[in-house]
């Protein structure tokens, strides 16, 4: 899902059909790969968090000179975080692409959400280059993090970018000279670009 071509298939595949009255029994396989592929139910804190992201990004529509309000889903390992933050990004794809359609024949496809994971020992350059991977944006070893950059924000406008899922954020540790250049990078992203930036991270509060 950290392509555009992978978060597309995920938004638009719909949940697997549970088994029907008088189908044949399933093999252990079938059954496995069933479950496997659950489906995420809307609990208090998905809804909660699905309309703080739908009001931070009405209200970042109209802030024009400063970074934009994010949102930071945090708590312990394993607790849904992940899963609550794709089951919004999902939403919110599906919405935007339901209330605005392309016209018929048109070959460029809207990009409402990007999904990005921050790498380990994230450094700015690597950071960005995981944002210029998920819309296709050609890079070389030899473009400085500046260049990147550009690329990525220049690419991300134009295609009407509306929300930026960050997940792993633990894994930056503004201590370090390279987890500090990354952090400042995503402040200009967020300046930047014109999307709302969601975060999720292990125990974000309680770690550097």
């Amino acid at each position: 899902m950290t392509t555009w071509q992978g978060w597309q298939h995920f938004a638009t595949t719909p949940p697997p059909a549970p088994p029907q009255s008088g189908d044949p029994p399933s093999s252990p396989e079938q059954r496995l790969a069933y479950h496997s592929a659950f489906v995420t139910l809307r609990t208090p804190a998905i809804d909660t968090l699905a309309t703080q992201v739908r009001t931070l990004m009405v209200l970042g529509r109209y802030q024009q000179h400063a970074a934009r309000p994010s949102l930071i889903v945090t708590g312990p390992p394993a607790a849904g975080k992940t899963t609550a933050l794709l089951h919004v990004g999902r939403a919110c794809h599906l919405a935007h692409t339901h209330r605005n359609p392309s016209p018929p024949g048109l070959g460029h496809t809207q990009v409402p959400v990007a999904y990005v994971l921050v790498p380990p020992g994230a450094s700015a350059k690597n950071l960005t280059a995981e944002f210029a991977r998920y819309l296709g944006i050609p890079t070389t070893t030899h473009m400085t993090t500046t260049q990147i950059t550009d690329a990525v924000c220049h690419t991300y406008n134009q295609a009407g970018v509306r929300l930026v899922l960050i997940d792993e954020i633990h894994r930056l540790n503004p201590r370090t000279t390279n987890g500090a250049e990354a952090a400042d990078l995503l402040k200009d992203l967020t300046e930047r670009i014109r999307a709302t930036f969601v975060y999720a991270g292990i125990d974000v509060t309680t770690t550097p």
